[in-house]
C-alpha cells in the first residue's frame, strides 16, 4: 500500500526558485562568463516552508 505525502507549502520568498545563478559580467581568459550562486536565505535553498512547531499546549489533556 502506498505511502503518501502531503505537499510541503513553497516558499513566498522565493516561490519554489530557491537557488539561482547570477552572472558577475566579467570572462574569464576562455571566454566563459563569471557566475556566483545564490541561496534563498528564507528557505535556506529548500524551496519549501516548514510548518512551524505548536507554540501552545492543550490545558486539561
Amino acid at each position: 500500500m502506498p505511502q503518501h505525502t502531503r505537499p510541503r507549502p513553497i516558499c513566498g520568498h522565493c516561490d519554489g526558485f530557491p537557488t539561482v545563478t547570477i552572472t558577475t559580467g566579467t570572462r574569464s581568459p576562455d571566454g566563459q562568463r563569471q557566475t556566483i550562486t545564490a541561496h534563498c536565505p528564507a528557505c535556506r535553498g529548500t524551496g519549501h516552508t516548514t510548518t512551524p512547531a505548536r507554540a501552545h499546549t492543550r490545558i486539561g489533556a
